[in-house]
């Protein structure tokens, strides 16, 4: 039998949560040796009751298991256990890691030097400047960005990431074969191709209003700590920042306009001993790595110059303050949705910022 099987099975039995599963390894060695224990045996593990020991004390073999192992096969997505070589360091020491992780693209040791990014989905042009600039000087020096390639500062942070010649991770609140949100189709390819999108999540497991708050300590779980970069009070981001330090994670926070809403979340996180970050070498300093702004200039100057054409003419034509969209059909003569097409390719490669109201402006290469 395929060695995922017990794996899958185990995870599936109702009554079973994450730090069961942890327990019942520790007794039994693997998930295969939980389902040849006897009901007793099984009995005093913690977190078991007479239902899930007799769950599976009746538990016969599945076709939807053997459906799941050929789905993993089909899509190259690699099925990480606890138990594997492979499987992060850093996850695997929380209280409850997951006992499976699905993978598709590559992780590798230097992802566990890695910092998580989170923040709000409706993110002001602050929030996502900031975002950006932070992001890819960390990237450059080294560190793995992980996010949850959410609208707003989530997807800022993995692009910045890529324009930083660096890696990163999303972690999915979905199947790592389902792409959420789907406008971020494109950036879901190139994070593959740079480093992993991970999910505990069944292949084709839809998204969940339940399943994001569970996916946030994977967030926290795969990092050296947490920066909050724009939160309001109610904000998810709090709960990745609350399971960082329950973790024993450091947490960050960008501070923001008293006015705002939405860094309301962020300055009660200051107020309660997140560390203040006003630049990306206030974190390299507390985590003892060394910024590598010279490697930042020379790879932004050979990235310019590798453009096309019509991107670099385009690329010119932008500022540091943002540009209207119709000012830029009215300089580059380029119909509206040639212009847009151009514009999208330019902000996937982290060249671009796109900000509300149509309005573009330069990534701070």
């Amino acid at each position: 039998m395929h060695e995922l099987y017990y794996w899958i099975a185990l995870r599936l039995i109702a009554g079973i949560g994450n730090g069961t599963c942890k327990n019942l390894l520790a007794r039994f060695g693997s998930p295969e040796g939980v389902f040849h224990a006897g009901a007793d045996a099984l009995g005093q593990v913690e977190g078991m009751g007479p239902q899930t020991v007799e769950a599976i004390r009746q538990f016969r073999h599945s076709d939807a298991i053997d459906r799941e192992i050929e789905r993993i096969e089909a899509a190259g997505v690699q099925a990480l256990t606890s138990a594997s070589p492979g499987y992060p360091d850093n996850l695997r020491n929380i209280y409850d890691p997951p006992p499976l992780l699905y993978v598709k693209g590559s992780l590798k040791p230097q992802d566990q030097s890695a910092l998580a990014v989170v923040g709000s989905r409706s993110s002001s042009d602050y929030g996502r400047r900031v975002a950006h600039d932070i992001c890819r000087e960390m990237a450059a020096a080294g560190l793995t960005v992980v996010s949850g390639m959410a609208r707003g500062i989530d997807s800022v942070a993995h692009t910045a990431a890529l324009s930083g010649l660096g890696r990163t991770i999303a972690v999915l609140g979905c199947g790592v074969d389902t792409v959420y949100p789907p406008e971020n189709k494109k950036l879901y390819d190139r994070i593959i191709e740079n480093g992993a999108v991970v999910s505990e999540y069944s292949m084709g497991a839809k998204p969940s209003a339940y399943n994001f708050p569970a996916r946030n300590r994977i967030i926290s779980g795969l990092s050296l700590g947490v920066l909050v970069v724009e939160a309001g009070m109610k904000s998810g981001s709090l709960i990745t920042a609350r399971m960082a330090l329950e973790q024993g994670r450091d947490v960050f926070a960008v501070p923001g306009s008293i006015y705002s809403f939405k860094t309301k979340g962020t300055h009660n996180l200051l107020r309660t001993g997140a560390k203040l970050v006003e630049g990306a070498a206030d974190i390299l300093e507390e985590l003892h790595i060394g910024p590598q702004q010279h490697k930042l200039e020379e790879a932004a100057e050979d990235r310019i110059a590798a453009l096309e054409p019509p991107l670099q003419i385009l690329y010119g034509m932008l500022q540091d303050a943002p540009v209207h969209i119709d000012d830029l059909i009215v300089r580059s003569q380029l119909p509206s949705g040639q212009l847009l097409s151009l514009l999208l390719e330019l902000e996937l490669s982290g060249f671009v910022q796109q900000l509300p109201g149509k309005r573009f402006a330069k990534a701070g290469l």
